[in-house]
């Protein structure tokens, strides 16, 4: 595997990873469990953008003063590129995670503590997936084919499933849930189980917190190729999907009652996964310049979101 990244690059990114994380954290239980405003959540979602493009620059300095300036500018063009998509496909993730907290009534105090445990089960997933993904294609180029064309149908299934209400009832974990163990109907505080009359029942804040790390691993397997179609580096593919994932929970509040604003937004990302699909599946015969890819899902995302605030959802549909 070819990577920039040297043991400096890697203690530098998990230092402020792991200090990012504890920063809010702490914060986070600052005064106890409470429900985040959309103010709050705006400044936490703007500061988690800005650290990335704080790393994202600190990066671009480092490689320019190392290894000069072209390199320093195609990295700096491939994290960012990495990062818009990341960002834009964890939005998806986000209308997943609204609808199960939506569908159990999970109360608002306890939705930090759900999100903040999900994020940090898909930090490490990505980390194992990212690191097999990058072994693996070393090893075998055509598996950039056999992503290409994976991503090309989740975005024609994407396109297809968009509008339509995600049936809870039908999902088979939550069914194998209910059909093998005692399942409380009342949440108990932070509790994810209680004992009564000697018996283990689970809470439905345990259900929640099963049906988000599925969901992390399905997105993750959708995602992770998406990105290897910018670079096969795994320091710029695990970073940028990272920084993604690390402002997941900021994202949730603050997208909270708006998902209805954006609902052509699932359309765009549709788009963008057939996009960087056939991106993958020409990379022997035309490869796409990384400036092209930024341009394209930006101008993608762009003209989904200008024309969902144009035509407002109509009352009954979903996003």
């Amino acid at each position: 595997m070819q990577t920039i990244g040297n043991p400096w690059l890697w203690a530098g990114f998990a230092g402020v990873v792991v200090i990012a994380l504890l920063v809010d954290l702490v914060l986070m239980r600052h005064g106890g469990a409470h429900k985040v405003t959309f103010k709050e959540a705006l400044y936490w979602s703007l500061g988690w953008i800005g650290l990335a493009l704080l790393f994202n620059a600190g990066l671009w300095w480092y490689l320019n003063e190392t290894a000069g300036v072209a390199m320093a500018n195609k990295v700096g063009l491939e994290f960012l590129t990495g990062y818009l998509v990341e960002k834009s496909l964890a939005v998806d993730n986000i209308f997943v995670f609204l609808m199960l907290m939506s569908y159990f009534a999970v109360p608002e105090e306890q939705r930090q503590r759900v999100l903040v445990i999900g994020i940090l089960g898909a930090i490490v997933l990505r980390s194992v997936l990212i690191f097999a993904g990058a072994a693996l294609l070393a090893h075998f180029h055509w598996l950039l084919y056999v992503f290409g064309a994976f991503l090309l149908l989740t975005g024609v299934k994407m396109w297809f499933a968009a509008g339509k209400e995600p049936d809870l009832e039908r999902n088979p974990v939550l069914r194998w849930m209910r059909g093998h163990l005692p399942l409380s109907p009342d949440y108990h505080g932070e509790a994810l189980s209680v004992v009564r009359d000697g018996k283990r029942w689970y809470t439905p804040l345990f259900v929640v917190l099963v049906l988000i790390g599925v969901t992390d691993v399905i997105f993750a397997v959708d995602s992770i190729p998406a990105i290897f179609a910018i670079t096969a580096d795994p320091f710029i593919v695990l970073t940028s999907n990272v920084f993604a994932v690390l402002g997941l929970r900021a994202m949730f509040f603050l997208l909270a009652g708006m998902a209805d604003r954006f609902h052509l937004l699932p359309y765009g990302l549709a788009v963008v996964l057939a996009f960087i699909g056939t991106k993958m599946l020409l990379i022997d015969v035309f490869k796409i310049p990384v400036l092209w890819s930024l341009a394209g899902v930006a101008a993608i995302l762009g003209v989904t979101i200008a024309l969902s605030l144009a035509r407002p959802a109509k009352p009954g549909t979903h996003a």
